[in-house]
């Protein structure tokens, strides 16, 4: 069992930057890849970003590459998600994932969300 819980979403504006936090419990935390997915109303959840189990390979979703970084600390148990130069259309709520195994990015434990509105 994985435990996780987001933190760090608010409303800033267009341009502004924030930071997204993951913190996880339960199953080793470096045993398993973990990924960033958002929802934004009316739409259907997708994936953002992905990290391995020790951070050595990355995806972006083509629509945030260069302005997202995906990051996690396995001594401190939390992934990241530094978001820079964020635009109205990444409103949505934020979701973090773990995924079956090291490279395995199947994802079977979800947080709670945390939202993040960008205004313009």
């Amino acid at each position: 069992q994985v435990q996780l819980v987001e933190s760090g979403g608010g409303l800033v504006q267009a341009g502004d930057s924030l930071r997204l936090s993951c913190a996880a419990s339960g199953r080793t935390f470096g045993s398993y890849a973990m990924g960033w997915f958002r929802q934004a109303p009316g739409k259907e959840r997708y994936l953002v970003a992905r990290i391995s189990w020790n951070g050595d390979s990355t995806y972006y979703t083509d629509s945030v590459k260069g302005r997202f970084t995906i990051s996690r600390d396995n001594t401190k148990n939390t992934m990241y998600l530094q978001m820079n130069s964020l635009k109205p259309e990444d409103t949505a709520v934020y979701y973090c994932a773990a995924g079956r195994g090291a490279y395995d990015y199947r994802m079977d434990y979800w947080g709670q969300g945390t939202l993040v509105t960008v205004s313009s």
